[in-house]
């Protein structure tokens, strides 16, 4: 589906593009393609003047589940962005301990003072942080743009589900192209 348009107040959502997260295996797309898509974006709505949120996670959801989880410690510059993604002044920096960006942060609130009324989120993994994150903002009654070509998943099958199945479901789809294009 083709991007329709963007909001006045748009605001760019950047999941997870930190050291430890950017060196997990992940499909279909290489971390360097999705950094190099979400440095694009990162520019442009800097440029634009648009609000850019830069996600990144340290911690998870308390709570059992059947997939183990990971044991030891973590390297030290694990939940550390990467460089591209180095903050600027007027970045809004969004640490999270759970899946989604809204959950237990002030996300909502730092958006809602500066009148966003859409986002468009794109980061690593597609079907967890990027898609909780999507689902979030979608409830919280934003309208939701994904950049689909600046995200990449832990297992290609769930990045098909998620683009195919959900995010249609939850706004509109397009790549990174698309989205510089309408903010043009």
């Amino acid at each position: 589906m083709a991007l329709t348009t963007l909001d006045a107040n748009t605001a760019l959502i950047v999941i997870d593009l930190q050291h430890g997260i950017v060196r997990l295996p992940v499909t279909p797309l290489k971390p360097d393609e999705v950094i190099e898509r979400a440095a694009r974006l990162t520019e442009a709505f800097r440029a634009k003047q648009q609000p850019v949120v830069l996600v990144n996670v340290a911690g998870g959801a308390p709570g059992r589940t059947q997939q183990p989880r990971h044991a030891g410690e973590l390297p030290a510059d694990w939940a550390q962005l990467v460089p591209e993604m180095t903050p600027r002044p007027d970045d809004i920096c969004i640490t999270k301990t759970t899946w989604g960006a809204f959950h237990a942060t002030d996300l909502h609130a730092q958006l809602q003072q500066r009148g966003v009324t859409q986002v468009v989120i794109c980061g690593i993994a597609t079907s967890i942080g990027v898609e909780a994150t999507a689902r979030q903002a979608y409830e919280l009654g934003y309208n939701v743009t994904l950049a689909t070509d600046a995200m990449t998943c832990l297992d290609a099958e769930t990045h098909r589900n998620s683009i195919e199945r959900i995010f249609p479901r939850l706004g509109e789809t397009g790549s990174t192209d698309d989205v510089l294009a309408l903010l043009a």
